[in-house]
């Protein structure tokens, strides 16, 4: 059984999410928190497998609770919120929250195909011990020839918001080549990720659109609940069914990102849960591109870096404080 502690001021919430969790036989709630300082101190008495943390709450915020229980536990920590309160959300997985998700999907209306979705996530992210530190290594490499860089597409999932605020602080304003993005997002909260992202880039953070050429400089994020795809050197959007369980999927872009760019494609698989990407970074290898994944010491989940690894097919194995150097000497 997954000891859960859940931290919400609505008695309403708690008892929702509760049903939501004890409803599947795999979660038991040891305890419920009207507020952060509360959540705090039962996490400190309770020891829970997980804890899932509401952002706006009186006495202590969830974004203080969340920097505050990191600090001594590892028990993995999951934002439930609203769509108003994107920006918090995304701030909270740069604390130390693993993952968030909207209130909305833990309501009866959800669908079921949804509600197995996430406890699925849910039981996997109760497994992870959250690292203290992202621990930086040398990396490994492959020497790969000199040539023209088109773009860069990248892969993130369940510890990307926080990876990518690292990765893109580093990219100059003037970086020659644009940037295309897949993060796993709730549904809705993809207009606030890219406007949370462009705080911490001097590149410019948009979200992509149907027709839009990819311009140098500009770092441009898939919508949910679409794939978005490279055609003729345009983006276009796909509304068939999930690839990986992912929708958008980074297979397809990187799928659309070899064949538009050939030998000047550079793919990038970050921290996430699952495989998504590694198949893509399986055509961009084949289309003659460069090939990167995030290590595991530095990943919060090594799940998606490592099936990309395992292809073959990823030229350079590096720590995230690295890849953005990389990126730079790759497209002098």
């Amino acid at each position: 059984m997954i000891k859960t502690l859940i931290v919400d001021d609505s008695s309403l919430v708690r008892t929702i999410i509760r049903d939501f969790l004890e409803s599947d036989g795999s979660f038991t709630v040891v305890g419920e928190a009207e507020n952060g300082l509360e959540g705090l101190q039962k996490a400190w008495l309770l020891n829970p497998d997980l804890i899932t943390m509401d952002i706006e709450m009186p006495v202590m915020n969830g974004l203080e609770a969340v920097g505050e229980i990191v600090k001594t536990m590892t028990a993995p920590i999951v934002v439930i919120t609203t769509q108003d309160t994107a920006k918090n959300a995304y701030d909270a997985t740069v604390k130390g929250a693993v993952e968030f998700y909207a209130k909305s999907n833990f309501t009866a209306a959800v669908s079921p195909e949804k509600r197995n979705e996430i406890l699925s996530s849910l039981k996997r992210i109760a497994g992870i011990k959250r690292r203290h530190k992202m621990v930086s290594g040398p990396g490994t490499n492959r020497v790969v020839d000199a040539r023209e860089i088109r773009g860069v597409v990248i892969a993130a999932s369940t510890g990307g918001p926080k990876a990518l605020t690292t990765l893109c602080a580093d990219l100059p304003r003037d970086f020659p080549v644009p940037v295309v993005l897949v993060q796993h997002n709730s549904s809705g909260f993809d207009a606030g990720f890219a406007q949370w992202l462009n705080n911490y880039t001097p590149l410019t953070v948009k979200l992509a659109e149907k027709q839009e050429v990819p311009e140098r400089g500009k770092l441009y994020v898939a919508p949910t609940d679409k794939h978005l795809v490279l055609e003729g050197g345009r983006f276009s959007f796909d509304d068939g069914e999930p690839v990986n369980n992912q929708k958008p999927a980074a297979d397809l872009l990187f799928k659309g990102a070899a064949k538009c760019w050939g030998p000047g494609a550079v793919s990038v698989v970050l921290t996430g849960m699952g495989a998504d990407g590694a198949e893509g970074t399986r055509y961009i290898r084949q289309a003659g591109g460069i090939t990167i994944a995030q290590d595991e010491d530095s990943s919060m989940i090594y799940g998606m870096p490592k099936a990309a690894f395992e292809t073959g097919c990823v030229d350079m194995v590096l720590p995230l404080d690295k890849i953005s150097r990389q990126l730079i000497e790759l497209t002098k």
